[in-house]
């Protein structure tokens, strides 16, 4: 006998855990499609590929932790001439999973399926126009940067991954080797960047750079505006049902005299009626150079210095860290890396060291850190605990 299936079973049946996770895959696999495999239909050049990574990390100080995890992004590329325009595209998904061990006698699981990237862009001689999930960045630093506004690349991660945002971003190339870029975000209620507090949902966040070319370098403007909303992330005691506009602009400027130098700054805006910091300054300078010592060892410098307060400049709150990266190539296959950072506001330093192996398809990292106890750098990272004293990871990864 066959039984009809009321609505309030049918609500039971799709809360079941393993329901919710095979009907957000078939969500996401569905929005791929849409946004993808219509144009690759017709594309000429099309590729499929992937990486596969797999990682182990402990820290054997008290309590002890340990994770063990697999990422796999597989990605669909394509390109279709279209007359004078050409249209590409991208879709890749991020499939992972982990277990972390940290003291006691239970394990942790984690997972996520998420759009890692899906976008497509149309493009002419001197233009172009990109929608969709991607990545945006900019800036003129490489460890610790200001103009940190969409991303968060960590420079100690060798896969320098990270998540996307959903946007429309425009580009024009003038024939002098300027740029100017437009771009607007929608549906990123997410902590993205350095930001401290989400943006209002539903909101619209827009801006641009202007990037120019200088005697032997070049330099740039951007401005960002966006709504954001504390209430989200704050506890209820400190909620106001408020939502606050926030207006970031920055500069940043690369030159190369045979040594490289860069400069890069933002000031934020905050408008924030419960908070006594209404404005955050950020300052990046930075130096770097090959030396011309067997196969050749670069050297990379950066300061870092944020002042808070209720003023532009105001130095109520204040921070300041030093980087330096080492990287010399042993040989075609083995290279070795190394990162340091000193935070003098609280006289701290974080240690880093990287020895990777690259052959056709395999690259294998063998990573050990130094920090302190009390993380402070990075510390947008889930796993900040995971990497606070001394510890070692061991990473493979897989291209195909």
């Amino acid at each position: 006998m066959i039984h009809a299936i009321s609505g309030h079973q049918m609500r039971a049946i799709q809360e079941m855990p393993g329901i919710q996770r095979m009907l957000r895959l078939l969500r996401i696999l569905g929005i791929l499609a849409i946004l993808v495999l219509p144009f690759s239909m017709h594309a000429q050049n099309l590729s499929l590929n992937g990486q596969v990574i797999g990682w182990s990390t402990i820290n054997p100080a008290e309590p002890f932790q340990a994770q063990s995890g697999l990422r796999y992004i597989p990605e669909l590329k394509f390109e279709v001439p279209l007359g004078n325009l050409f249209l590409e595209g991208e879709g890749s998904l991020n499939i992972w999973g982990s277990s972390t061990y940290a003291g006691g006698d239970t394990l942790a699981y984690d997972s996520e399926l998420s759009l890692y990237r899906a976008w497509v862009k149309v493009a002419g001689n001197q233009w172009e126009l990109r929608a969709g999930l991607q990545k945006i960045n900019f800036g003129s630093a490489r460890m610790l940067r200001p103009l940190m506004w969409f991303d968060r690349i960590d420079p100690r991660d060798p896969l320098q991954l990270t998540d996307g945002v959903y946007g429309l971003l425009g580009r024009y190339y003038f024939l002098n080797n300027a740029n100017i870029w437009l771009w607007g975000l929608y549906g990123n209620n997410e902590i993205k960047g350095l930001e401290q507090f989400p943006t209002r949902k539903k909101g619209i966040e827009y801006g641009g750079r202007l990037q120019l070319p200088v005697y032997i370098g070049e330099a740039a403007l951007s401005f960002h505006h966006r709504e954001t909303d504390p209430d989200a992330v704050l506890p209820d005691s400190l909620h106001t049902g408020d939502t606050y506009p926030e207006n970031r602009i920055a500069f940043d400027t690369k030159v190369d005299l045979g040594i490289g130098l860069w400069l890069e700054g933002s000031l934020t805006q905050h408008n924030l009626d419960f908070s006594p910091v209404d404005y955050t300054t950020m300052l990046n300078a930075g130096i770097d150079y090959t030396f011309s010592i067997g196969n050749g060892m670069n050297v990379m410098s950066e300061g870092f210095f944020l002042l808070a307060g209720e003023k532009p400049f105001a130095t109520d709150q204040q921070l300041s860290f030093l980087g330096a990266t080492v990287s010399y190539p042993l040989n075609i296959i083995h290279n070795l890396s190394g990162i340091v950072f000193y935070d003098f506001t609280n006289k701290d330093f974080y240690r880093f060291i990287n020895w990777s192996m690259t052959f056709d398809r395999w690259t294998f990292y063998t990573m050990a850190f130094w920090n302190p106890n009390n993380y402070q750098l990075y510390n947008f990272q889930q796993e900040a605990t995971l990497f606070s004293g001394a510890g070692f990871q061991l990473m493979a990864v897989f291209n195909h």
